[in-house]
């Protein structure tokens, strides 16, 4: 799962506009490149882009609004021009609900980009399926989202069909850490923390299944609570349990300050966790050197990806004030898989929206295929993406750098 303004477009496209559908407005008055309007498709964003979080959020929003500006540029979906409206949940699931009722209440709104985190994601999704309207996260990783709360138990069952996401779950991400830390970092003896939040409590349950299915011992478990500050009770016990490792689910703002403490407290032991840590607010929620401390991240790292290169060149002259940060790749490819999504509608329906352009959209994603950002884009019959490649990180000398990256395989 991991982590601020209104950037609207309003690039229109082509002569030859299309009719107004009940789904899309015709940008009367608003000239494009050949003097005509066109019909907008609104893609929704949601995500923190105010709080701790925020420098995750403010890096999936901007990557839609660049996807949104390239397929304009390119007048990729003829007589379509796509802008953005961007909410900020501020990591709330009460917010998030909010903002989707309102990007249901636009029906130029086609699709929706986002959440950041799993536990808004979950108030989000009923209030999208009844509307018909596509859900595309680039950063959730809870399993339950897609696979239903039975899934652990081998019952599998898609809660929603409006649900999809670029990121891979917690179900691949959580063996992934074990697998590295049991088989690569040589520890046998780990002390599990969480922060008792959907997406880490999840990603730490299934850490500590394989790690001893692995081998592994869990000597100790411990839970803290989200924007508290003071983990030093927790760290006492950490030195105490003999454990070699530290495993934390949750996210940067506490898993810095936990990884800090543990070090003061005399453990001089690595923290790993998911992609909730990968970011430097964690190297910097740390007084004492965090070096050694690891993180498990969707993907490969995209500076070394061939098929992201010009999309950093474009994210770059774009100017945007925040990075693309962890999910910049991933939101690009949410915000394109939309994009691709209403190609398809509007190529089926002999070149307009139809009346019915949610659901069509939300069928069409489903049987979208492209190279995007991250590598190829396709869903499988869950909402799931079928990219499965990860990353572990190591910080050295105080930055987050590449220690493993590869495909995982059950």
């Amino acid at each position: 799962m991991r982590h601020r303004s209104l950037l609207i477009l309003t690039t229109a496209i082509t002569a030859g506009a299309l009719t107004l559908s009940a789904c899309g407005s015709r940008d009367e008055g608003k000239d494009d490149e050949s003097g005509s309007g066109s019909t907008t498709v609104v893609i929704g964003v949601d995500a923190p882009l105010t709080g701790s979080l925020s420098a995750l959020g403010q890096g999936i929003k901007n990557s839609v609004d660049l996807a949104a500006k390239i397929a304009n540029k390119k007048h990729y979906v003829n007589g379509v021009t796509f802008k953005v409206e961007s909410y900020d949940d501020k990591a709330v699931p009460a917010s998030g609900q909010q903002n989707a009722t309102k990007l249901v209440g636009n029906d130029d709104v086609l699709g929706v980009v986002g959440p950041l985190n799993s536990g808004v994601s979950q108030s989000m999704q009923g209030v999208f399926a009844k509307a018909h309207l596509a859900q595309v996260s680039p950063a959730n990783t809870t399993p339950d989202l897609s696979q239903g709360p039975d899934w652990a138990e081998g019952k599998k069952d898609r809660p929603f069909d409006t649900y999809f996401r670029t990121a891979t779950t917690d179900i691949v991400q959580g063996r992934f850490a074990a697998q590295y830390y049991y088989k690569d970092a040589k520890k046998r003896k780990v002390y599990v923390v969480d922060d008792k939040q959907a997406y880490g409590a999840g990603l730490s349950k299934i850490f500590s299944q394989e790690f001893e299915r692995l081998g592994g011992k869990v000597v100790g478990t411990d839970h803290l609570t989200v924007k508290e500050t003071d983990f030093s009770g927790i760290a006492d016990k950490v030195k105490t349990s003999g454990a070699d490792s530290v495993y934390f689910g949750g996210q940067y703002p506490e898993g810095g300050l936990l990884s800090d403490q543990i070090k003061k407290a005399g453990a001089d032991i690595p923290t790993m966790g998911g992609d909730g840590i990968y970011d430097p607010a964690f190297i910097k929620a740390s007084g004492e050197s965090n070096d050694g401390d690891l993180a498990t991240s969707v993907g490969y790292p995209v500076e070394k990806l061939k098929s992201a290169q010009e999309f950093i060149k474009n994210y770059k002259e774009e100017g945007y004030s925040d990075p693309y940060a962890a999910y910049g790749g991933y939101s690009y490819d949410a915000g394109w898989a939309i994009i691709e999504a209403v190609k398809l509608v509007v190529e089926d329906n002999g070149g307009k929206l139809p009346d019915d352009a949610r659901q069509k959209v939300v069928e069409a994603l489903g049987k979208v295929s492209f190279d995007g950002v991250t590598g190829k884009v396709s869903f499988d019959k869950y909402g799931d993406t079928t990219n499965k490649q990860l990353t572990v990180y190591r910080v050295e000398g105080g930055t987050w750098k590449s220690a493993k990256s590869e495909t995982f395989k059950d």
